[in-house]
């Protein structure tokens, strides 16, 4: 019986791991999303900071990545900065890849 509780829990903090690295990319991924979104939109460097942190805070309002668009979407909207959910999403996937590979590259 041990082997199996020792399976078990070896298969749980694989999956405990797996969702931190999860999270932990997303988190990243949305940071450097809003530090993309803040250049376009012309912030100082003190309002880049503070604006990567409310992209990554948007993330937690619902589930998936709609309300990081929306959020990306309505703020560049509104400085006047022509976009479109299209470029967004693509650069969603090109933030997401350099989020992993900077994450991977701590490890």
């Amino acid at each position: 019986m041990t082997t199996f509780n020792d399976r078990q829990r070896g298969e749980e903090a694989h999956f405990a791991h797996d969702e931190e690295m999860h999270f932990r990319i997303t988190a990243r991924r949305n940071r450097l999303l809003g530090l993309w979104a803040a250049e376009r939109m012309g912030l100082s460097a003190a309002e880049t900071d503070g604006y990567a942190k409310s992209v990554v805070q948007a993330d937690f309002e619902e589930a998936g990545d709609e309300d990081v668009i929306r959020k990306l979407l309505g703020d560049l909207t509104s400085a006047g900065v022509e976009t479109d959910e299209a470029e967004i999403r693509a650069m969603l996937e090109t933030k997401a890849v350099e989020a992993k590979r900077m994450l991977m590259g701590e490890a």
